[in-house]
């Protein structure tokens, strides 16, 4: 069994240690005793009784691989509705208590997962700097002096300390990043509509996200794969692509601020870091591509002008006129400038951002993303007290851009700078590009060092491109274990480590075989008479390897497959038979072109 006061808060350690025998009340326990030797009563506003999240536990059964979450313990932020734990908004005169989850909640809890408690925030999510808030402001994980970034202020210092695996936060202007970035974990922002916003207090429900807060790419994307459905009773939920993770192509080209327009005010050891980590994203095959970046900045500027700052006071419209006393002093001063603006300004910024939108667009000509700073410079406490609103606008130079352009975007540390403070970037690409961003934040990741969040656990990093350690067994994979896809957690659960792409010979095809769910059935053919099909390469060890045996159900099986290099590993084979009246879909080229080629998102299996 684990030791579990070491046990890392990752789902596939999670899942390991059940695996193993641990139970979720054992971890229910360990959240507990983490909170206490933590000690910082700022990082949550309601927590979960122990007997209650026990109960919730029990109620799991036996561990379920097939749930995505199964028995993680996940924080909430607390602008989003947990039925039984008061909803704040981090204004107390605001509480109620929902009699239903939201529907990301509600998602969360689909897939096994264990609502620990509501986080704290900035309040009413306005804010960048994680201190406008009447209860204790959450302590820094990497370092004490700084803020803790907001709005999803707890939501990241619950995930950086390891109390939590995942938290769910909102970004509107750059929420979910910006606390991502100075507590060393991982921020993504899905595109606008992918997540469901229903039961979320609004902050500019426009522009609202719900994100994720991580220490891994994969947990942060397992946890999006999760939410991210259409919702018919959300009005601002769009039917989006398939939330299919792409592994890093070999080639990418990167656009990244001409240096002349980056701002970093003064702060050498932050422009030393981003250009660090442009030189790992170099190495990782990316062309680094200068840009324009002053109509980025200029679109950023909009978003506490005009129309967006008035309808965060739509927002709160009620409290606004009738208590306003309840309201944060800071809070108060930027949602009621709202009430000096005319109708006319409101449609004048939005004229703005249409055209600033415009001209923006050829640059994705000749882009496949963008990589940006997530934050110019790290804010202290200090820098807050002396100046509160231009420091929290500080923080949002790489951010605030971001929704109102409709764009995605995933913060990932990328290493300490010069003074041991975090430092990171944001990949940022267009509506629906979520799964390509998370496959180059995922590489890019794991090509530093360092810890996750403030744990002392070291980065996981994926086996060497030239093969497996001696003792595993290598297998390759084509559907639902591929990464970021439904499965893959059965092979991260049995400690499965990710080796690299590859494509099989040409003597294959690949069938979209019957039945429900949907799934792939690759079938050696005769020379000459098929095609190559892309694969994933996974390691296993000997008992591993055998457990992961044991779960294919027929008609497919587990067989040896040649590879376009030469090579042979084990791979996921059909029976003959089971393809009789299949389509055939070998001119995709690989399940994940396939499922891209369809407007829904099916429900994949096996394989």
């Amino acid at each position: 069994m684990p030791d579990l006061e070491s046990l890392p808060f990752t789902i596939a350690s999670l899942h390991a240690a059940y695996r193993a025998g641990l139970s979720p009340q054992e971890i229910v326990e360990e959240v507990a005793r983490r909170l206490a030797r933590v000690a910082d009563p700022g990082i949550f506003i309601s927590v979960a009784a122990v007997a209650v999240l026990k109960a919730e536990a029990a109620a799991l059964g036996a561990f379920d691989p097939g749930k995505a979450l199964w028995g993680v313990p996940v924080a909430v932020k607390d602008n989003i509705d947990a039925a039984g734990l008061t909803t704040t908004a981090a204004c107390p005169d605001y509480s109620c208590t929902p009699e239903r989850d939201s529907e990301a909640v509600a998602r969360l809890r689909s897939a096994g997962a264990l609502i620990v408690g509501k986080t704290n925030l900035d309040q009413f999510a306005t804010g960048l700097v994680g201190v406008r808030t009447p209860y204790a402001v959450p302590v820094n994980a990497c370092d004490p002096a700084l803020v803790p970034g907001g709005s999803s202020s707890g939501s990241a210092v619950a995930v950086a300390r390891g109390i939590v695996a995942v938290a769910l936060g909102t970004d509107t202007a750059g929420s979910g990043r910006v606390p991502a970035a100075l507590n060393n974990i991982v921020g993504l922002k899905p595109s606008l509509g992918a997540v469901s916003t229903a039961g979320v207090v609004p902050a500019c429900r426009t522009l609202d996200c719900v994100s994720v807060l991580a220490l891994t790419v994969e947990d942060a994307w397992a946890t999006f794969a999760v939410l991210a459905e259409y919702d018919a009773a959300d009005p601002f939920s769009r039917r989006m692509p398939a939330p299919l993770f792409q592994p890093r192509p070999p080639a990418i080209r990167v656009g990244v601020p001409a240096k002349a327009e980056r701002i970093f005010f003064g702060d050498a050891a932050s422009a030393e870091a981003y250009e660090a980590a442009l030189g790992q994203l170099a190495a990782l095959g990316a062309t680094i591509v200068p840009i324009p970046f002053a109509d980025f900045h200029a679109v950023g500027a909009l978003l506490y002008k005009g129309a967006w700052v008035a309808e965060r006071y739509a927002a709160i419209r009620e409290m606004m006129e009738t208590r306003p006393e309840s309201i944060h002093p800071v809070t108060r001063k930027i949602i009621g400038g709202a009430t000096a603006l005319s109708a006319s300004q409101a449609f004048e910024g939005i004229y703005r951002l249409k055209a600033l939108a415009r001209k923006i667009e050829p640059v994705w000509a000749d882009i496949d993303l963008l990589c940006v700073p997530s934050i110019p410079s790290p804010c202290t406490l200090a820098d807050v007290e002396a100046d509160p609103i231009g420091a929290n606008a500080r923080l949002g130079t790489y951010t605030n851009f971001v929704n109102l352009l409709d764009l995605s975007a995933v913060a990932v540390p990328t290493g300490a700078r010069s003074d041991g403070r975090p430092s990171g970037v944001t990949l940022i690409g267009p509506a629906g590009a979520d799964g390509r961003l998370a496959g180059i934040a995922r590489d890019l990741h794991l090509a530093t060092t360092g810890t996750l969040g403030a744990t002392g656990w070291p980065l996981e990093l994926g086996t060497a491109p030239e093969g497996s350690p001696a003792g595993r067994i290598e297998v390759a994979v084509l559907g639902a274990h591929l990464s970021g896809m439904p499965l893959n957690g059965q092979l991260v659960g049995l400690g499965g480590v990710f080796c690299r792409t590859a494509r099989t010979g040409a003597d294959y095809r690949l069938f979209a075989l019957s039945g429900s769910p949907a799934k792939p059935g690759l079938l050696r053919c005769r020379r000459g008479e098929g095609s190559a099909v892309d694969t994933e390469i996974w390691s296993l060890s000997a008992d591993g390897f055998g457990r992961f045996v044991a779960l294919i159900p027929p008609p497919l099986s587990i067989g040896t497959l040649e590879l376009e290099d030469g090579t042979a590993v084990k791979g996921f084979l059909v029976e003959a038979e089971a393809v009789k009246g299949a389509a055939d879909i070998s001119h995709f080229g690989g399940w994940r072109a396939y499922l891209q080629s369809r407007s829904a998102l099916p429900e994949v299996a096996l394989a």
